[in-house]
């Protein structure tokens, strides 16, 4: 897997799993551009974009305006695959795994230039000093050797990995609640990872890790937003 790479800039904002919830994403921009005060910045938004909230035609159409803009970099999530997947034989099981919120969105048809761009969505990103990607990586493997599925769909062998296993700093999402993470709605910060997932379209908390894009580790801080439960 080659990632790309992030621009050079102060500070790098990674916003967590949205999943349909442009209540807080409009939030979440906001609060960044207030905080950022003119510094140079780069936002990374780790995927699951759409399904099982109420407007991910909303969310998808405001992260398009913004990629246009630039200074924000949007990864694939394994709900944007399983969209994608949908058209095909894999529709039922994308449908019960939170699609029909999707379609009921866009009124049962999702435009073709919203499917390219989430086709194209990069599935990796890193900087001088973490990795970005929305489930996680498989341990012990040098990122070239990461597959696309590992990197959308993996969770324990990876959440329960040691620091030695994985390459870099991981922030990721995908997992709002696991053996080690009992209360969805705070974010995970660990030595060697950061799990931003507050499964904010039920929790209505949406969680953006401020990170110093010249100090290794996790995050500096998290700017929580804050809404209605789902």
């Amino acid at each position: 897997m080659r990632p790309i790479q992030l621009p050079d800039t102060d500070i790098v904002y990674a916003i967590g799993d949205i999943h349909g919830r442009l209540d807080l994403l409009e939030q979440a921009a906001d609060m960044i551009e207030a905080h950022a005060g003119g510094r140079s910045h780069t936002v990374v938004c780790l995927g699951d974009y759409v399904d099982r909230g109420p407007d991910s035609r909303g969310v998808i159409e405001f992260l398009m305006r913004w990629d246009r803009q630039g200074g924000l970099v949007c990864l694939k999530g394994n709900h944007e695959a399983m969209l994608l997947d949908g058209f095909g034989e894999e529709r039922a099981f994308w449908l019960g795994n939170g699609g029909e919120a999707t379609l009921a969105s866009y009124g049962g048809e999702i435009p073709r230039e919203h499917l390219i761009w989430m086709q194209d969505l990069p599935v990796v990103a890193r900087d001088a000093h973490r990795i970005y990607v929305h489930a996680g990586l498989m341990p012990r493997l040098e990122l070239a050797e990461q597959d696309e599925d590992t990197c959308l769909w993996i969770r324990e062998r990876f959440l329960w990995a040691p620091a030695s296993a994985l390459p870099a700093h991981v922030v990721h999402g995908h997992t709002p609640r696991h053996g080690r993470k009992e209360q969805p709605e705070v974010p995970e910060r660990l030595a060697h990872r950061t799990n931003l997932d507050t499964g904010a379209w039920w929790t209505g908390v949406l969680a953006v890790g401020v990170f110093d894009a010249n100090t290794p580790g996790g995050p500096t801080e998290i700017l929580p937003v804050r809404g209605p439960p789902g």
